[in-house]
């Protein structure tokens, strides 16, 4: 959560769903109390026509010396008329992908993440290949890898989080998806077609 984005964003967003802890922040950066909706974990809200549930991650949350996990952390599913739709949010891998999984899959589409990883922070996030497993253990038809194209957190390379992704779901035949920053991959018929065209090698 950042607060430069969420000044710009506030006036663009209708409603903001944030995890337990989070609406002080946003209420004091401007956005209404009203506009805001706050879940704890498996907690549901519909929203025009959308169910929306706030569902576990293994990770933490705060950034500096004294605010360590003073709010809660997360994943979430967005289940629409015809889509089905997960995001992991940050999070090592575990169990939890299952119960998700069971709770609400399959998925269409699961926006997991899978880089700044290192054998030290396995339990905070995970590597490309758990990422694949955690599709699996979702139930979803299409993956996209998150998390791996903006700040350098870790010693790999820039590239290697989505190369080895990559690799990892043509072994096991996975549709995963990687679009160009900002770019829009449409869905029809609840079928991803999108040929990977290794934007970041250009």
């Amino acid at each position: 959560m950042d607060y430069s984005s969420i000044l710009k964003l506030k006036n663009k967003t209708n409603h903001f769903f944030v995890p337990l802890g989070v609406s002080n922040h946003l209420i004091r950066w401007g956005v209404p109390e009203e506009n805001i909706t706050e879940l704890g974990w498996w907690d549901e809200s519909e929203y025009e026509g959308l169910q929306v549930a706030f569902t576990p991650s293994q990770h933490m949350s705060g950034r500096g010396l004294f605010n360590g996990n003073t709010t809660l952390w997360g994943s979430w599913v967005i289940l629409g008329q015809n889509t089905r739709f997960y995001t992991s949010g940050d999070g090592g891998y575990g169990s939890h992908f299952k119960e998700i999984g069971q709770r609400y899959g399959p998925f269409d589409i699961a926006l997991i993440e899978g880089a700044q990883y290192d054998e030290r922070w396995r339990k905070i996030h995970m590597m490309p290949e758990e990422s694949l497993q955690a599709r699996e253990d979702l139930g979803a038809k299409n993956m996209m890898l998150i998390h791996w194209a903006g700040f350098t957190l870790a010693y790999h390379g820039w590239t290697e989080p989505i190369e080895r992704a990559i690799r990892a779901a043509e072994k096991e035949n996975v549709n995963l998806i990687a679009p160009q920053i900002g770019e829009t991959v449409a869905l029809k018929h609840g079928e991803w077609s999108y040929p990977i065209t290794y934007w970041w090698n250009k």
